[in-house]
């Protein structure tokens, strides 16, 4: 499903974010940088070594910041790496460093001239950050990027893991954006 921000078109889909074609695919990364489990694991084993190699150069990432490295032999161009909180009781910061996740990798993407991006639910797996909370998180630090910016990006795809997080999120964006869904609710 889709709909229009200014001049970016909003998507959500269920679905394998190592398959996108995009610019750029965003990797839900530890600080370290060094691969791991979930999403992490699954773009360093469909990139390949030149996406490690880079990592190992950058050396790490604190949390809430980005780095940008190849996307190796994925179909996107560039994995832009962003460390999410792990979440404790949600009052240790937690809300603030997720949305830096998302504020610094849609900077990082535009500073390089990346028009498309693809985003993961970015702590909501084994870093245990409640997908409810995090799904309005990650969607209104976009639509508030996309206020002041509005020409920086093509599209925003969140790429989910499930139908569950799936309806999360759309749940999410209709409570965030009542016009646009009553206006694609028009057009179907």
């Amino acid at each position: 499903m889709h709909f229009k921000v200014n001049n970016t078109t909003i998507f959500w889909k269920i679905g394998d974010i190592t398959r996108e074609s995009v610019d750029a695919i965003v990797n839900a990364a530890n600080s370290g940088l060094r691969g791991g489990g979930g999403v992490d694991g699954a773009i360093h084993r469909a990139g390949g070594p030149k996406i490690m190699e880079e990592c190992r150069k950058i050396g790490g990432c604190p949390a809430g910041e980005a780095v940008i490295t190849t996307g190796g032999d994925l179909p996107a161009r560039y994995v832009i790496h962003t460390v999410g909180p792990i979440y404790v009781t949600g009052k240790r910061g937690e809300p603030e460093i997720l949305r830096n996740a998302y504020l610094n990798s849609l900077r990082l993407a535009a500073k390089h001239n990346l028009r498309t991006i693809a985003f993961p639910s970015i702590s909501t797996g084994v870093y245990g950050y409640p997908i409810e909370k995090a799904s309005r998180i990650a969607i209104s630090t976009c639509l508030d990027y996309l206020k002041e910016h509005q020409d920086d990006f093509d599209s925003i795809t969140f790429v989910l893991f499930s139908q569950r997080d799936y309806e999360v999120y759309e749940q999410a964006l209709e409570e965030l954006c009542p016009d646009e869904f009553a206006k694609r609710e028009q057009d179907l």
